[in-house]
């Protein structure tokens, strides 16, 4: 983003460049000079240290189902080779983002990976914004400090252990909140309120800069009708070969909405010289082009918008989507020219069988209209003339100034797997992906509940037989779990070096002391570390990030961090018994 300053510092190192701005900058760069700098790329992690080991999500970003999954080698991202349509890459694979340059920057939100604590929102944080003491941690280039939410915690890290929030979780907090203690509800809470205003923050930016640049969409060449190109052909129908409906001319709204014109429900449009209603015809908003006022916007992460100028009712015709129409042989040389010069917008949308509308180099004001998950017009294939045609009419009443949106539905192509950022309550994350599943809305945008008989409530309290997270690295997907009664603890087999699953009545190692294996007595509450009486004095301390008893490789966020292998110092025993150490 060109914001507010054009003056580029270079890293020294290699031949990454930014804008010298916060905006711009990548979080983790150290400034050398005015027109110097020490880019992320070149982050050394510390042996043995736990917080710099490189850790990968448990599902895919496309599916969110797990599995055998793609791993990227410098980022959480992990992705279905089905999912990607690629070939198995051999040796090491980077995924997309990765290889673009994309890193994170100040002020975004992003899910943090901290020792084995579950992802955790945090807010990205500028090192001149922090307290004093966060400020001297050990830290390196390429790390950055975030703040999480709910615990109000520092921690310096970096980007294999982070992934960027997205629309979609701001929708999704009272799901992932579910089951989960106060602390962490707080958190999604807080994040997703963060992140709507940093968006609004980020628009306010964009609009200014575009004023102030005077910015216009990119061009194309405004057609009214749809071109045919190559061996592609129209059809004209004969008159005699154009249905008759029996409306009248001397009915109310002849062929309108309202009608029971027979040719407005089976999307066809009459003829002026078929019709018996005449120059009264209210069916011909194709041929006399009788489309709704718009006008084209410039959102904040979606490029250009269209958005109505008058209100629009439930049913009403908007405009019909125009471009060149080619054929599939073309649409394949069109798609292979933009992916071999790096064009990623597509405005392509399949007509029939045989025939695709580009609206790219030629087209109408209704190739700015973006997508949405829960959009408010809908694309509908009329017979016009005897030949088919797209036009977008109105699912709801549309107030004026609000943006208009459609759903793809995997008739645009090209798309992929693209993040979808449309921000609707039931987005589905990606273009493509079928949007989740969300009651229907009135005319007004309200949703719909079902009307369903009301159960009663049972007065006993259900607890959870098992944990849904492995509870040493805190991801899911296949666990195996302790047998012990009353034990909710559940593992990956990779985590505890398993080579298969284990037979019998299995006990998990929280119930055996780490030094001697026999009955353990005291319990780090975040991990599988446990002590039996003889050894667990020193070994177990009151950690600061929430108050739970839990051992020495837990407490990252405290202002006094400890290092591999460092025990902090011990207190007498507290009247329960058990042994807790001094957080300094």
């Amino acid at each position: 983003q060109k914001l507010f300053l054009c003056r580029l510092t270079r890293c020294v190192r290699c031949p990454v460049a930014y804008h010298a701005n916060d905006y711009c900058m990548a979080a983790g760069s150290v400034v050398l000079a005015n027109n110097s700098f020490l880019c992320p790329n070149h982050f050394t992690p510390r042996r043995g240290f736990r917080n710099h080991e490189h850790v990968n999500v448990s599902w895919c970003f496309v599916c969110s189902e797990g599995g055998s999954l793609l791993c990227c080698e410098s980022c959480p991202a992990a992705f279905h080779q089905e999912c990607l349509n690629i070939d198995m890459p051999e040796g090491s694979w980077f995924c997309n983002d990765c290889l673009a340059g994309k890193k994170p920057h100040y002020k975004d939100i992003l899910w943090v990976k901290v020792g084995r604590y579950r992802w955790w929102p945090a807010e990205v944080s500028h090192p001149k914004n922090i307290p004093e003491n966060i400020l001297r941690m050990r830290h390196n280039v390429g790390e950055f400090p975030v703040h999480f939410f709910g615990s109000n915690d520092y921690l310096w890290t970096y980007q294999a252990r982070v992934f960027p929030y997205m629309d979609v979780d701001t929708n999704n907090k009272e799901k992932m909140g579910k089951g989960v203690d106060a602390i962490y509800k707080k958190a999604l809470e807080e994040a997703a309120s963060r992140f709507l205003k940093l968006q609004a923050e980020k628009e306010l930016r964009q609009l200014q800069e575009d004023r102030r640049n005077d910015k216009k969409p990119p061009p194309y060449r405004h057609i009214k009708v749809n071109r045919p190109i190559g061996k592609v052909q129209f059809i004209t129908a004969d008159l005699s070969e154009i249905p008759r409906c029996n409306c009248k001319a001397s009915d109310e709204n002849p062929c309108g909405i309202d009608s029971e014109c027979i040719n407005r429900m089976l999307m066809y449009e009459c003829h002026p010289q078929v019709c018996p209603a005449g120059e009264g015809c209210l069916n011909q908003a194709f041929t006399k082009r009788q489309y709704s006022q718009v006008e084209i916007f410039r959102t904040l992460a979606r490029g250009w918008g269209l958005r109505c100028a008058h209100d629009i009712k439930k049913g009403e015709f908007v405009n019909e989507y125009v471009g060149e129409v080619i054929d599939e042989e073309e649409c394949r040389a069109r798609i292979k020219h933009a992916q071999d010069n790096d064009i990623c917008n597509f405005y392509m949308l399949t007509l029939d069988k045989d025939r695709i509308i580009d609206a790219g180099p030629k087209g109408n004001q209704a190739r700015f209209m973006n997508h949405s998950c829960q959009p408010n017009c809908e694309t509908q294939k009329w017979t016009v003339n005897g030949d088919t045609r797209v036009g977008l009419f109105a699912l709801i009443d549309v107030p004026a100034g609000t943006e208009l949106t459609f759903n793809y539905n995997l008739e645009c192509l090209a798309n992929g797997k693209t993040v979808c950022k449309c921000g609707a309550p039931n987005c589905s994350g990606f273009l493509g992906v079928r949007p989740k599943n969300n009651p229907p809305a009135d005319d007004k945008g309200r949703k719909l509940k079902k009307k369903v008989q009301a159960k009663r409530k049972n007065k006993m309290e259900v607890t959870k037989e098992r944990e849904d997270e492995c509870f040493s690295c805190g991801d899911g997907g296949q666990i195996v779990s302790c047998k012990r009664p009353g034990c909710p603890k559940v593992y990956h087999a990779d985590c505890l070096n398993l080579t298969k699953r284990p037979a019998g009545r299995w006990e998990c190692p929280w119930h055996q002391c780490d030094l001697c294996g026999k009955e353990a007595a005291s319990f780090c509450e975040m991990c599988p570390s446990s002590y039996c009486t003889l050894h667990r004095d020193g070994m177990l301390f009151i950690s600061k990030l929430d108050g739970r008893l839990s051992c020495s490789e837990h407490d990252p966020c405290g202002p006094d961090p400890l290092e591999p292998g460092e025990i902090r110092e011990s207190v007498p025993k507290d009247t329960m018994g058990m042994m807790v150490t001094l957080v300094i």
